[in-house]
């Protein structure tokens, strides 16, 4: 059953409602009936598949950090992690059989060059076991600042790592300390100043909206420091405070209107300097001669493998992880029992959460209508037997609404639909997976 939606009500609600990066998302997944991964992946396609490796660590926990990661673990702890992860990656590549195709990979966090320079290498060998040679298919990894040294990054690139994506959050210093970041103007200079002279074909920064003692002309300082650096990309997060995280220990929320204008005002800004606006978060300068731009992987068709503790996989019916946790307690608590994982316990699932076709089709819905190259009509009456409209009053209503707009057999959003994708996706979100989301204990 849809849910009652009243546009009419919109402007009365938040405009940052949540972030929809992933549904359902993990505080969702619960204990499951375990199966063995080649069962799980046994009707699946395999022949174009995401590889995500997770590294849960990082220099510092920032104050806005709800990510799955601990800060400063000793060495004794990260090289009996990435013991696990190569036992871990042998586990999963044999279950998964030897029709397994990788079509793109990323290397997240934490911070993956948190890692000193023979430990990531150590990782791009865990990525050669399924086929992912140096330069082969387009390849991310996130850094920051602090930890882009030449060493760490020359790896990288003579891995051929085409995209590195830069955690930079605000060239403001007094903005970044305030949310418990310790980062200062010459580093952040030094590091972009090494990706570009070590030639990474792309370089994506990120930059936060709502910071405490942000103003809309501070934000524009920092974006337009940005575009001194001419990125390829550049990500505008808006500032969402977390439970457990040290903003909210401080009740740092910071007001919609404050956030609602620096979006404005970036979007203009980055529109005005050259860049397409690809969701509410991102934006790009196309060198469609970059294979991070010619993949055919599609996030809404194509399955992810996910190695670490912190990575989420997902097949059409199946989304599968480890356990979730914010609280530094509950985060070594379940890198340690990672760390201790029998080989066997690796070819099992048993925490996730199952996707009926009701919730694949709002998947697919939510990774489609706030994007700018919008839903493939045709597509989605070839999966779902139906136009989306039919079976989900809210798109209908979108669509009336200017929200969306269809047009050549695609839905796509306006202006005004991507400046409130976050409190339009969560609209579509099922009853189900709310209220699990809601009772989920957090630590």
């Amino acid at each position: 059953m849809n849910k009652v939606f009243h546009l009419s009500l919109l402007q009365e609600t938040r405009p940052y409602v949540a972030y929809a990066y992933a549904y359902p998302h993990k505080t969702a997944y619960r204990p499951i009936r375990p199966r063995r991964l080649r069962e799980v992946w046994r009707e699946e396609r395999r022949d174009q598949l995401f590889l995500y490796i997770h590294i849960p660590f990082c220099e510092m926990r920032c104050g806005f950090c709800n990510l799955f990661t601990t800060a400063n673990p000793n060495n004794n702890i990260v090289d009996a992690y990435l013991n696990a992860l190569a036992r871990q990656a042998a586990v999963v590549r044999d279950e998964l059989g030897a029709d397994l195709k990788i079509a793109r990979m990323a290397i997240g966090g934490g911070t993956p060059s948190y890692l000193l320079p023979d430990q990531l290498a150590r990782v791009l060998d865990i990525a050669r076991r399924f086929g992912v040679e140096a330069g082969s298919i387009p390849i991310s990894v996130e850094t920051s600042p602090r930890t882009a040294s030449r060493d760490r990054l020359s790896v990288l690139s003579q891995f051929g790592v085409e995209r590195i994506s830069m955690g930079v959050q605000s060239f403001v210093e007094s903005e970044v300390t305030a949310s418990g970041r310790a980062q200062r103007e010459d580093w952040v200079e030094r590091a972009i100043g090494l990706v570009r002279e070590l030639r990474f074909p792309v370089l994506n920064l990120d930059l936060i909206y709502g910071l405490p003692g942000q103003t809309v002309e501070s934000w524009i300082v920092s974006i337009e420091a940005a575009l001194r650096h001419e990125p390829d990309e550049l990500y505008l997060y808006p500032l969402y405070v977390r439970p457990l995280t040290g903003l909210e220990r401080r009740g740092a929320e910071p007001s919609d209107s404050l956030r609602l204008a620096c979006y404005r005002a970036g979007r203009n800004l980055l529109i005005a300097a050259g860049y397409k606006q690809i969701s509410m978060r991102m934006f790009r300068k196309i060198r469609s001669s970059h294979k991070t731009y010619q993949t055919h992987y599609c996030c809404q068709d194509d399955g992810m493998i996910g190695l670490g503790c912190g990575a989420r996989s997902y097949t059409r019916d199946l989304h599968y992880s480890c356990e979730y946790a914010v609280g530094s307690t509950g985060v070594q608590e379940i890198i340690r029992d990672y760390i201790d994982r029998s080989d066997e316990s690796f070819s099992l699932v048993d925490y996730g959460c199952e996707l009926d076709t009701h919730e694949q089709r709002r998947r697919w819905l939510i990774k489609s209508l706030f994007h700018s190259s919008g839903l493939d009509v045709n597509r989605y009456i070839g999966l779902f037997g139906a136009h989306p409209a039919d079976q989900f009053s809210e798109v209908q209503q979108m669509i009336d609404a200017a929200y969306l707009i269809e047009r050549d057999d695609f839905i796509q959003p306006t202006a005004s639909g991507l400046e409130w994708s976050d409190a339009l996706a969560p609209m579509l979100f099922s009853d189900a997976v709310e209220v699990r989301s809601s009772e989920y204990q957090f630590h």
